[in-house]
């Protein structure tokens, strides 16, 4: 074809210019991640510790959140540490409004129903679930078998059979993955299993663990029986998933979930994989011989208490002794020990270990520890580092993902975490004490466990 002169100028003009104005991410630069290295994440549950973990991911130069999946369009978190707005719309709109600095028209799909978004959505990679308790195993089982490699908040399920199940098939599909106890992967705790393992304190046959935490609904008694009009923007039967139907009720939802047996797991399940964690980690804790929780106050068979202690009695394992880990939460706390300077108390969190030789008092979430009395711990002459540092909760994740080492909380050993955390709650709901079989999955004559240990499932719900 002919080009004269004037249209050939006119067209390199055109072209010059878009050069000029080619957003710097298509041209490369020091913090460029291209495309193809990147890990597209799909987040399930968008309420506040959904956008929490999605705002983390902002941080992540090779994470890209491309959907995100809730029955809810709205939530309001203002009564909440939160603040602010979740539900998959605000966390669509933040979403898009973040990549959207740097690639312009970013588009992010939104889906009430996560199996639809696995199912048109073929670019995801991996899952990070932060649903309520009830929905957790269900989400990740799904999203493994689909060959997502996943991120699950804590607990990890909501029973023990889920964990076993949930263990099991990450291991067959060797997909990487992670637990969302982002304590595990700080140094404070890594720091406590070294001088434990050091043997500073001795061997250990006493630890506690505790949180000021307590119930969310602090007037409700039981299960509530009014039924207000479902609000508009919420697929109600989705947000229930595996449990039967039951009205609506404004108690369940936000974040109050967490008090109902249905759906969550009290205090112990929010916050025992946080601080149960330096325990098993350090002393090799893995299947108690019997659990007994008690809770403070009335017990109701709808609602968790609003404070409980629970008492884990373990074996020795090889050259470790027997030892007894009680929990606590609700305000409760272990008797405060003689070390610590008069007129000073217990910290409102925290893991306290008591050996031979003498105790050590760590921060709560995987904290920093020192020693008892608190003038040993500047003279201690501290192990080397034997346990690889993190490079961030989230980060660990990412790297396994693209075939770097597991992660530290990776489904093997969040399971197992998870487990003892769930075996409390099983004996709290009995009002028993459980004599545990770890390999046959039984509390040793109470079949009333039972049906804890491996709930019922909605038609449609099973995890497979």
């Amino acid at each position: 074809m002919k080009v004269n002169r004037r249209k050939f100028l006119g067209s390199a003009a055109v072209t010059v210019a878009a050069t000029t104005i080619v957003p710097r991410h298509v041209l490369g630069g020091p913090e460029f991640v291209p495309p193809s290295e990147k890990v597209n994440v799909a987040l399930v549950g968008a309420g506040g510790q959904g956008r929490s973990n999605t705002r983390l991911l902002f941080r992540e130069k090779d994470a890209q959140v491309m959907a995100v999946a809730d029955p809810f369009e709205h939530h309001n978190l203002d009564a909440f540490y939160y603040r602010g707005e979740g539900g998959r719309k605000p966390v669509k709109a933040e979403i898009e409004k973040h990549y959207g600095e740097t690639t312009p028209n970013y588009r992010c799909a939104d889906y009430e129903d996560f199996r639809v978004m696995l199912e048109k959505e073929k670019a995801i990679d991996a899952i990070l679930c932060a649903t309520p308790d009830h929905l957790h195993a269900y989400v990740s089982v799904v999203a493994m078998r689909a060959g997502k490699h996943v991120y699950c908040e804590k607990p990890l399920t909501h029973n023990v059979w889920e964990a076993r199940q949930v263990a099991k098939i990450a291991k067959e599909t060797g997909v990487a993955t992670q637990m969302g106890n982002q304590g595990h992967s700080r140094d404070g705790i890594r720091q406590t299993c070294e001088w434990i393992w050091d043997g500073v304190i001795g061997p250990v046959h006493e630890a506690h663990a505790w949180v000021n935490a307590g119930r969310w609904n602090k007037h409700l008694t039981t299960r509530p029986t009014e039924t207000p009009p479902v609000p508009a923007g919420v697929n109600w039967d989705m947000w229930l998933g595996p449990r039967e139907p039951r009205p609506y009720h404004p108690a369940y939802t936000p974040v109050t979930w967490r008090d109902f047996w249905a759906f969550g797991s009290g205090a112990l399940g929010d916050f025992g994989c946080h601080d149960l964690d330096a325990p098993m980690w350090a002393l090799d804790l893995a299947e108690p011989t019997s659990i007994e929780a008690r809770p403070a106050g009335n017990m109701d068979a709808e609602i968790a208490p609003h404070g409980e202690i629970c008492y884990y009695r373990f074996g020795a394992r090889g050259d470790k002794p027997p030892v007894n880990v009680t929990w606590y939460d609700g305000g409760l706390k272990p008797p405060c020990p003689e070390e610590i300077p008069e007129g000073s108390s217990l910290p409102g969190r925290g893991v306290l270990f008591i050996g031979e030789k003498g105790s050590m008092l760590c921060d709560g979430a995987g904290g920093a520890c020192r020693l008892l009395p608190y003038e040993k711990t500047p003279t201690y002459e501290r192990p080397a580092e034997t346990i690889p540092r993190s490079e961030g909760h989230h980060r660990d994740w990412l790297a396994a993902c693209k075939g770097g080492p597991p992660a530290s909380s990776n489904f093997e050993y969040g399971a197992k975490l998870a487990e003892l955390v769930l075996l409390g709650i099983a004996s709290l709901r009995t009002g028993k004490k459980l004599h545990w079989d770890a390999a046959n999955m039984k509390a040793r004559g109470l079949p009333a466990a039972d049906a804890i240990i491996k709930e019922q499932y909605r038609k449609g719900w099973e995890i497979a």
